[in-house]
Protein backbone atom coordinates (compact mmCIF):
# COMPACT_ATOMS: atom_id res chain seq x y z
CA UNK A 1 0.00 0.00 0.00
CA UNK A 2 3.02 2.10 1.06
CA UNK A 3 4.36 1.52 -2.56
CA UNK A 4 1.51 2.36 -4.31
CA UNK A 5 1.11 5.86 -2.38
CA UNK A 6 4.64 6.16 -3.23
CA UNK A 7 4.22 5.67 -7.03
CA UNK A 8 0.90 7.94 -7.17
CA UNK A 9 2.84 10.55 -5.87
CA UNK A 10 6.15 9.68 -8.05
CA UNK A 11 3.50 10.29 -11.11
CA UNK A 12 1.43 13.11 -9.94
CA UNK A 13 5.06 15.00 -9.35
CA UNK A 14 6.31 14.18 -12.94
CA UNK A 15 3.11 15.63 -14.54
CA UNK A 16 3.11 18.88 -12.56
CA UNK A 17 7.00 19.09 -13.98
CA UNK A 18 6.07 18.31 -17.73
CA UNK A 19 3.33 21.05 -17.26
CA UNK A 20 5.54 23.23 -15.73
CA UNK A 21 8.65 23.41 -17.37
CA UNK A 22 7.15 24.20 -21.09
CA UNK A 23 5.89 27.81 -19.63
CA UNK A 24 9.32 28.72 -18.42
CA UNK A 25 9.43 29.87 -21.45
CA UNK A 26 7.47 32.34 -20.89
CA UNK A 27 8.79 35.63 -22.64
CA UNK A 28 9.81 38.50 -20.45
CA UNK A 29 10.88 41.92 -22.29
CA UNK A 30 13.60 44.44 -21.94
CA UNK A 31 11.93 47.18 -23.18
CA UNK A 32 7.90 48.00 -22.74
CA UNK A 33 5.59 50.01 -24.74
CA UNK A 34 3.55 52.50 -23.28
CA UNK A 35 0.45 50.19 -24.27
CA UNK A 36 1.99 47.36 -22.56
CA UNK A 37 3.00 49.16 -19.40
CA UNK A 38 -0.31 50.60 -18.80
CA UNK A 39 -2.68 47.46 -20.12
CA UNK A 40 -4.93 46.46 -17.36
CA UNK A 41 -4.06 43.24 -15.51
CA UNK A 42 -5.94 40.48 -16.55
CA UNK A 43 -7.84 37.40 -14.82
CA UNK A 44 -5.21 34.98 -15.27
CA UNK A 45 -2.92 36.89 -13.67
CA UNK A 46 -5.22 37.97 -10.53
CA UNK A 47 -5.89 34.09 -9.96
CA UNK A 48 -1.85 34.02 -10.04
CA UNK A 49 -1.50 36.02 -7.50
CA UNK A 50 -4.53 35.04 -5.45
CA UNK A 51 -3.32 31.23 -5.59
CA UNK A 52 0.45 32.19 -4.47
CA UNK A 53 -0.54 34.12 -1.77
CA UNK A 54 -2.92 31.74 -0.45
CA UNK A 55 -0.70 28.80 -0.98
CA UNK A 56 3.37 31.15 0.39
CA UNK A 57 1.39 32.63 2.89
CA UNK A 58 -1.67 30.66 4.68
CA UNK A 59 -1.13 26.65 3.24
CA UNK A 60 2.59 26.44 3.69
CA UNK A 61 3.12 28.25 6.85
CA UNK A 62 0.35 25.94 8.39
CA UNK A 63 1.74 22.96 6.83
CA UNK A 64 5.27 23.78 8.51
CA UNK A 65 3.65 24.23 11.82
CA UNK A 66 1.19 21.00 11.70
CA UNK A 67 5.04 19.14 10.92
CA UNK A 68 6.68 20.33 13.80
CA UNK A 69 3.90 19.14 15.96
CA UNK A 70 3.92 15.78 13.68
CA UNK A 71 0.67 16.01 12.80
CA UNK A 72 -1.17 13.54 10.47
CA UNK A 73 -2.31 16.93 8.53
CA UNK A 74 1.51 17.90 7.31
CA UNK A 75 1.89 15.80 4.41
CA UNK A 76 -1.63 16.25 2.75
CA UNK A 77 -1.34 19.47 3.05
CA UNK A 78 1.76 20.28 1.75
CA UNK A 79 1.09 17.94 -0.79
CA UNK A 80 -2.40 20.29 -2.03
CA UNK A 81 0.55 22.98 -1.75
CA UNK A 82 3.15 21.55 -4.06
CA UNK A 83 0.55 21.05 -6.72
CA UNK A 84 -1.05 24.61 -6.08
CA UNK A 85 2.28 26.30 -6.31
CA UNK A 86 3.10 24.85 -9.66
CA UNK A 87 -0.62 25.98 -10.82
CA UNK A 88 0.16 29.08 -9.84
CA UNK A 89 3.12 28.99 -11.99
CA UNK A 90 1.44 27.87 -14.66
CA UNK A 91 -0.91 31.35 -14.21
CA UNK A 92 2.22 33.40 -14.23
CA UNK A 93 3.64 32.55 -17.23
CA UNK A 94 0.19 32.66 -19.14
CA UNK A 95 -1.41 35.76 -18.51
CA UNK A 96 -2.29 38.46 -21.17
CA UNK A 97 -2.97 42.17 -20.77
CA UNK A 98 0.12 43.98 -18.48
CA UNK A 99 3.64 42.78 -19.70
CA UNK A 100 6.49 42.97 -17.10
CA UNK A 101 9.84 43.85 -17.91
CA UNK A 102 12.57 41.02 -16.63
CA UNK A 103 13.19 41.16 -12.94
CA UNK A 104 14.05 39.47 -10.22
CA UNK A 105 10.31 37.97 -9.51
CA UNK A 106 10.86 35.76 -12.49
CA UNK A 107 14.38 34.59 -11.36
CA UNK A 108 13.35 33.96 -8.17
CA UNK A 109 10.49 31.72 -9.16
CA UNK A 110 12.36 29.51 -11.15
CA UNK A 111 15.17 29.53 -8.41
CA UNK A 112 12.48 28.28 -5.83
CA UNK A 113 11.70 25.00 -7.65
CA UNK A 114 14.44 23.79 -6.05
CA UNK A 115 14.01 23.72 -2.70
CA UNK A 116 10.43 22.23 -3.72
CA UNK A 117 12.09 19.75 -5.52
CA UNK A 118 14.40 18.92 -2.82
CA UNK A 119 11.72 19.11 -0.25
CA UNK A 120 9.06 16.71 -1.85
CA UNK A 121 12.15 14.52 -2.51
CA UNK A 122 12.84 14.05 1.18
CA UNK A 123 8.98 13.81 2.46
CA UNK A 124 8.63 10.38 -0.14
CA UNK A 125 12.31 9.09 1.07
CA UNK A 126 11.44 9.50 4.78
CA UNK A 127 8.04 8.45 4.34
CA UNK A 128 10.16 4.84 2.93
CA UNK A 129 11.28 4.42 6.78
CA UNK A 130 14.74 3.25 5.18
CA UNK A 131 18.46 3.87 6.35
CA UNK A 132 17.35 4.51 10.05
CA UNK A 133 20.32 5.02 11.75
CA UNK A 134 22.92 6.31 8.49
CA UNK A 135 21.32 8.65 5.71
CA UNK A 136 17.19 9.27 7.70
CA UNK A 137 19.10 11.35 10.27
CA UNK A 138 20.87 14.09 7.76
CA UNK A 139 17.33 13.56 5.72
CA UNK A 140 15.25 14.57 8.94
CA UNK A 141 17.17 17.55 9.67
CA UNK A 142 17.97 19.35 6.18
CA UNK A 143 13.69 18.39 5.37
CA UNK A 144 13.23 20.59 8.97
CA UNK A 145 15.97 23.26 7.74
CA UNK A 146 14.36 23.75 4.12
CA UNK A 147 11.14 23.66 5.61
CA UNK A 148 11.50 26.57 7.90
CA UNK A 149 12.72 28.76 5.40
CA UNK A 150 9.34 27.82 3.58
CA UNK A 151 7.81 31.45 5.21
CA UNK A 152 11.04 33.35 4.64
CA UNK A 153 10.96 32.14 0.81
CA UNK A 154 7.62 32.72 0.35
CA UNK A 155 7.28 36.25 2.05
CA UNK A 156 10.38 37.15 -0.44
CA UNK A 157 8.69 36.72 -3.32
CA UNK A 158 5.68 37.82 -2.81
CA UNK A 159 7.49 41.13 -1.87
CA UNK A 160 8.86 40.44 -5.35
CA UNK A 161 5.87 40.27 -7.05
CA UNK A 162 4.46 43.24 -5.39
CA UNK A 163 7.55 45.07 -6.69
CA UNK A 164 7.27 43.55 -10.17
CA UNK A 165 3.39 44.92 -10.39
CA UNK A 166 4.30 48.75 -9.22
CA UNK A 167 7.19 48.63 -11.80
CA UNK A 168 10.00 49.59 -8.64
CA UNK A 169 13.08 49.49 -7.47
CA UNK A 170 14.98 49.97 -10.75
CA UNK A 171 17.75 52.39 -11.30
CA UNK A 172 18.67 54.83 -8.89
CA UNK A 173 15.71 53.58 -6.80
CA UNK A 174 17.69 50.10 -5.67
CA UNK A 175 19.75 50.96 -2.65
CA UNK A 176 16.41 53.05 -1.37
CA UNK A 177 14.09 50.03 -1.63
CA UNK A 178 16.73 47.47 -0.41
CA UNK A 179 17.29 49.74 2.38
CA UNK A 180 13.75 50.41 3.34
CA UNK A 181 12.22 46.45 2.25
CA UNK A 182 15.04 44.86 4.34
CA UNK A 183 14.61 46.96 7.47
CA UNK A 184 10.84 46.49 6.92
CA UNK A 185 11.11 43.36 6.91
CA UNK A 186 13.59 43.00 10.05
CA UNK A 187 11.13 44.96 12.33
CA UNK A 188 8.16 42.25 11.07
CA UNK A 189 10.77 39.39 11.72
CA UNK A 190 11.73 40.90 15.21
CA UNK A 191 7.96 41.05 15.96
CA UNK A 192 7.52 37.45 14.56
CA UNK A 193 9.89 35.97 16.86
CA UNK A 194 9.34 37.98 19.98
CA UNK A 195 5.83 36.38 19.55
CA UNK A 196 6.95 33.15 19.35
CA UNK A 197 9.17 33.38 22.48
CA UNK A 198 6.10 34.95 24.09
CA UNK A 199 3.70 32.14 23.54
CA UNK A 200 5.73 28.82 22.70
CA UNK A 201 9.46 29.92 22.86
CA UNK A 202 10.41 30.64 27.12
CA UNK A 203 11.43 27.17 27.66
CA UNK A 204 13.99 27.35 24.84
CA UNK A 205 15.30 30.94 26.57
CA UNK A 206 15.39 29.13 29.70
CA UNK A 207 18.17 26.27 28.15
CA UNK A 208 20.11 28.77 26.53
CA UNK A 209 20.68 30.99 29.75
CA UNK A 210 20.59 34.07 28.04
CA UNK A 211 18.22 36.67 27.97
CA UNK A 212 16.23 37.76 25.46
CA UNK A 213 18.18 41.01 24.84
CA UNK A 214 21.51 39.21 25.24
CA UNK A 215 20.02 37.93 21.68
CA UNK A 216 18.52 41.00 20.52
CA UNK A 217 21.92 42.74 21.08
CA UNK A 218 23.75 40.57 19.11
CA UNK A 219 21.56 41.45 16.10
CA UNK A 220 21.38 45.17 16.42
CA UNK A 221 25.44 45.26 16.99
CA UNK A 222 26.22 42.70 13.78
CA UNK A 223 23.21 45.11 11.63
CA UNK A 224 24.53 47.98 12.71
CA UNK A 225 28.33 47.27 11.73
CA UNK A 226 26.91 46.24 7.91
CA UNK A 227 25.11 49.84 8.30
CA UNK A 228 27.87 51.74 9.16
CA UNK A 229 29.92 50.73 6.05
CA UNK A 230 27.31 50.23 3.66
CA UNK A 231 25.35 53.34 3.47
CA UNK A 232 27.39 55.78 2.15
CA UNK A 233 29.12 54.94 -1.45
CA UNK A 234 31.56 57.07 -3.25
CA UNK A 235 33.34 60.45 -2.52
CA UNK A 236 30.54 62.94 -1.53
CA UNK A 237 28.87 62.55 1.37
CA UNK A 238 25.03 63.46 1.43
CA UNK A 239 23.11 64.59 4.40
CA UNK A 240 20.89 61.14 4.33
CA UNK A 241 24.56 59.27 4.29
CA UNK A 242 25.42 60.82 7.47
CA UNK A 243 21.88 60.44 9.11
CA UNK A 244 21.81 56.65 8.29
CA UNK A 245 25.73 56.03 8.81
CA UNK A 246 25.07 57.94 12.59
CA UNK A 247 22.30 55.36 12.95
CA UNK A 248 24.26 51.97 11.85
CA UNK A 249 27.11 53.45 14.55
CA UNK A 250 24.28 53.99 17.31
CA UNK A 251 23.13 50.24 16.55
CA UNK A 252 26.72 48.57 16.87
CA UNK A 253 27.68 50.88 20.31
CA UNK A 254 24.40 50.39 21.67
CA UNK A 255 24.53 47.03 20.88
CA UNK A 256 27.74 46.34 22.14
CA UNK A 257 26.48 47.76 25.50
CA UNK A 258 23.46 45.73 25.36
CA UNK A 259 25.84 42.39 24.88
CA UNK A 260 27.95 43.34 28.26
CA UNK A 261 24.65 44.53 30.33
CA UNK A 262 22.49 41.28 29.48
CA UNK A 263 25.26 38.78 30.12
CA UNK A 264 25.30 36.70 33.67
CA UNK A 265 21.49 36.23 32.35
CA UNK A 266 19.94 40.04 33.47
CA UNK A 267 17.56 41.40 31.34
CA UNK A 268 18.23 45.36 30.09
CA UNK A 269 16.36 48.18 28.55
CA UNK A 270 19.13 48.94 26.08
CA UNK A 271 17.76 47.37 22.74
CA UNK A 272 14.46 49.16 23.33
CA UNK A 273 16.12 52.49 24.40
CA UNK A 274 18.05 51.89 20.91
CA UNK A 275 14.50 51.24 18.82
CA UNK A 276 13.08 54.92 20.49
CA UNK A 277 16.17 56.58 19.16
CA UNK A 278 15.84 55.31 15.98
CA UNK A 279 12.03 56.12 16.17
CA UNK A 280 12.51 59.45 17.35
CA UNK A 281 15.30 60.01 14.19
CA UNK A 282 12.84 58.95 12.19
CA UNK A 283 10.00 60.89 13.11
CA UNK A 284 12.03 63.94 12.34
CA UNK A 285 13.16 62.58 9.14
CA UNK A 286 12.96 65.37 6.23
CA UNK A 287 12.03 64.20 3.03
CA UNK A 288 11.89 65.57 -0.55
CA UNK A 289 7.65 65.59 -0.16
CA UNK A 290 5.73 66.77 2.37
CA UNK A 291 3.46 63.31 2.89
CA UNK A 292 6.55 61.61 3.03
CA UNK A 293 7.95 63.39 6.40
CA UNK A 294 4.44 62.70 7.53
CA UNK A 295 4.42 58.71 7.25
CA UNK A 296 7.71 58.80 8.26
CA UNK A 297 7.15 60.71 11.41
CA UNK A 298 4.03 57.98 11.70
CA UNK A 299 6.90 55.17 11.28
CA UNK A 300 9.04 56.46 13.92
CA UNK A 301 5.93 57.49 16.60
CA UNK A 302 5.20 54.14 16.25
CA UNK A 303 8.64 52.63 16.46
CA UNK A 304 9.05 54.66 19.66
CA UNK A 305 5.70 53.49 20.79
CA UNK A 306 7.11 50.20 20.37
CA UNK A 307 10.13 50.67 22.79
CA UNK A 308 8.65 51.76 25.13
CA UNK A 309 6.04 49.10 25.93
CA UNK A 310 9.28 46.72 25.36
CA UNK A 311 10.92 48.72 28.45
CA UNK A 312 7.45 48.29 30.33
CA UNK A 313 7.55 44.91 29.07
CA UNK A 314 10.90 44.07 30.74
CA UNK A 315 10.79 46.13 33.84
CA UNK A 316 7.22 45.96 34.94
CA UNK A 317 6.34 42.66 32.93
CA UNK A 318 7.45 39.62 35.32
CA UNK A 319 9.28 36.87 32.88
CA UNK A 320 7.71 33.60 33.41
CA UNK A 321 10.85 31.78 32.33
CA UNK A 322 13.98 31.43 34.54
CA UNK A 323 17.25 29.13 33.75
CA UNK A 324 17.07 25.37 33.80
CA UNK A 325 19.29 23.77 36.21
CA UNK A 326 21.39 26.65 36.57
CA UNK A 327 25.28 25.36 37.55
CA UNK A 328 26.87 27.05 40.17
CA UNK A 329 29.44 29.83 38.94
CA UNK A 330 29.67 33.35 37.58
CA UNK A 331 27.71 32.28 34.62
CA UNK A 332 24.63 32.23 36.45
CA UNK A 333 25.27 34.32 39.65
CA UNK A 334 22.58 36.82 38.79
CA UNK A 335 18.87 35.00 38.07
CA UNK A 336 16.82 37.55 36.76
CA UNK A 337 15.00 35.59 34.36
CA UNK A 338 12.91 33.93 37.28
CA UNK A 339 9.94 32.62 38.25
CA UNK A 340 8.38 34.70 41.12
CA UNK A 341 5.93 32.44 42.70
CA UNK A 342 2.97 34.58 41.53
CA UNK A 343 -0.62 32.50 40.30
CA UNK A 344 -0.71 32.39 36.73
CA UNK A 345 -4.60 33.12 36.83
CA UNK A 346 -4.64 36.17 38.76
CA UNK A 347 -5.60 39.64 37.46
CA UNK A 348 -2.05 40.56 37.26
CA UNK A 349 -0.53 37.65 35.41
CA UNK A 350 -3.48 37.61 33.00
CA UNK A 351 -2.82 41.48 32.58
CA UNK A 352 0.86 40.70 32.04
CA UNK A 353 0.33 38.00 29.29
CA UNK A 354 -2.11 40.37 27.43
CA UNK A 355 0.45 43.34 27.62
CA UNK A 356 3.49 41.46 26.24
CA UNK A 357 1.68 41.29 22.83
CA UNK A 358 2.18 45.17 22.55
CA UNK A 359 5.45 45.28 21.78
CA UNK A 360 5.19 42.75 19.31
CA UNK A 361 2.43 43.87 16.93
CA UNK A 362 3.62 47.69 17.21
CA UNK A 363 7.43 46.01 15.64
CA UNK A 364 5.42 44.42 12.72
CA UNK A 365 2.99 47.56 12.17
CA UNK A 366 6.48 49.71 12.11
CA UNK A 367 7.59 47.20 9.75
CA UNK A 368 5.28 47.66 7.36
CA UNK A 369 4.84 51.02 7.49
CA UNK A 370 8.69 51.29 6.79
CA UNK A 371 7.80 49.16 4.07
CA UNK A 372 5.36 51.58 2.91
CA UNK A 373 7.34 54.82 3.07
CA UNK A 374 9.63 54.23 -0.59
CA UNK A 375 9.92 57.33 -2.58
CA UNK A 376 8.56 55.75 -5.59
CA UNK A 377 5.09 54.82 -3.27
CA UNK A 378 5.10 57.91 -1.91
CA UNK A 379 5.12 59.31 -5.47
CA UNK A 380 2.58 57.22 -6.44
CA UNK A 381 0.46 58.43 -3.77
CA UNK A 382 0.93 62.47 -3.86
CA UNK A 383 0.45 62.52 -7.79
CA UNK A 384 -3.43 61.26 -7.21
CA UNK A 385 -3.31 63.88 -4.72
CA UNK A 386 -4.01 61.34 -1.20
CA UNK A 387 -3.01 62.25 2.38
CA UNK A 388 -0.80 60.84 4.70
CA UNK A 389 -3.94 59.78 6.09
CA UNK A 390 -5.52 57.90 4.04
CA UNK A 391 -1.88 56.04 2.91
CA UNK A 392 -1.66 55.43 6.32
CA UNK A 393 -4.79 53.75 7.74
CA UNK A 394 -4.73 50.65 5.53
CA UNK A 395 -1.32 49.26 7.01
CA UNK A 396 -2.61 48.70 10.52
CA UNK A 397 -4.70 46.38 8.69
CA UNK A 398 -2.45 44.59 7.28
CA UNK A 399 -0.66 44.45 10.56
CA UNK A 400 -3.61 43.08 12.63
CA UNK A 401 -4.27 40.32 9.68
CA UNK A 402 -0.17 39.43 9.84
CA UNK A 403 -0.42 39.59 13.55
CA UNK A 404 -3.52 36.73 13.49
CA UNK A 405 -1.86 34.87 11.08
CA UNK A 406 1.24 34.80 13.95
CA UNK A 407 -0.77 33.84 16.87
CA UNK A 408 -3.55 31.37 15.07
CA UNK A 409 0.12 29.41 13.73
CA UNK A 410 1.72 29.45 17.04
CA UNK A 411 -1.51 27.97 19.05
CA UNK A 412 -2.22 25.67 16.06
CA UNK A 413 1.13 24.08 16.69
CA UNK A 414 0.08 24.15 20.66
CA UNK A 415 -3.00 21.95 19.78
CA UNK A 416 -1.74 19.91 17.10
CA UNK A 417 -0.46 16.73 16.72
CA UNK A 418 1.87 15.33 19.58
CA UNK A 419 1.17 18.38 21.58
CA UNK A 420 -2.60 17.87 21.50
CA UNK A 421 -2.54 16.32 24.36
CA UNK A 422 -0.55 18.20 26.65
CA UNK A 423 -2.61 21.09 26.05
CA UNK A 424 -5.98 19.02 26.51
CA UNK A 425 -4.21 18.50 30.44
CA UNK A 426 -3.59 22.00 30.87
CA UNK A 427 0.84 21.32 30.30
CA UNK A 428 2.62 23.89 28.91
CA UNK A 429 3.39 23.95 25.54
CA UNK A 430 7.07 24.63 24.58
CA UNK A 431 9.92 24.22 21.52
CA UNK A 432 11.07 21.34 23.25
CA UNK A 433 13.72 19.24 20.52
CA UNK A 434 14.51 16.26 20.28
CA UNK A 435 17.89 14.47 20.48
CA UNK A 436 20.81 16.16 18.77
CA UNK A 437 20.43 14.35 15.39
CA UNK A 438 17.59 12.26 15.04
CA UNK A 439 14.94 10.85 17.68
CA UNK A 440 11.27 9.21 16.81
CA UNK A 441 8.26 11.17 18.77
CA UNK A 442 7.65 9.10 22.31
CA UNK A 443 4.42 8.06 22.77
CA UNK A 444 2.47 9.66 25.21
CA UNK A 445 1.46 7.89 28.36
CA UNK A 446 -1.50 10.14 29.59
CA UNK A 447 -5.10 9.16 30.84
CA UNK A 448 -7.17 11.68 29.91
CA UNK A 449 -11.17 11.50 28.44
CA UNK A 450 -11.85 12.10 24.73
CA UNK A 451 -10.35 15.39 23.43
CA UNK A 452 -10.64 17.35 20.21
CA UNK A 453 -7.17 16.85 18.27
CA UNK A 454 -6.24 18.44 15.20
CA UNK A 455 -4.11 15.70 14.11
CA UNK A 456 -2.92 12.82 15.35
CA UNK A 457 0.56 11.62 16.15
CA UNK A 458 1.93 10.16 12.38
CA UNK A 459 5.29 10.08 10.89
CA UNK A 460 8.75 11.96 11.96
CA UNK A 461 8.68 13.84 8.74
Amino acid sequence: MATHKLSRMYILFSVLLALVFPVAAHEHHDELTEEQANAPIDMILRLHIIVQIAVWGFLFPTGMVLGLSRSRWHVPLQSVGFALTAAGYILGHSHGGRAFLAGVHGTMANVMFVPIALQLTLGVYLKLHIHERSLRPWAVRLHGVVGKAYPVLGWTQMLFGAIAARGYCRGGHLGQCLAHYIMGSGFIAYGTIMAIMLLVGEAWVRRSGRSPEWWDSWVIMLWGIVNTFTEHRGSVWSVKDMQHTILGVLWWTGGGLGIVLSRNNQRTVVPSLIIILTGWAMSDHAQALMISTKVHAVFGYTLMSAGVARIVEVCFIAPKFAPLDAPDGDSQSDHTLTDIGKDDSSPSAAAGRAFRHLPSFLLVAAGLLFMAATDEELEFVHDEEMDHFTHFHPIPSLAFIFYTLVVSLINLYSNSGRNATAAATGDAIEMVPAAKWYAPVPAAETDVGPVHIIGDDGDDD
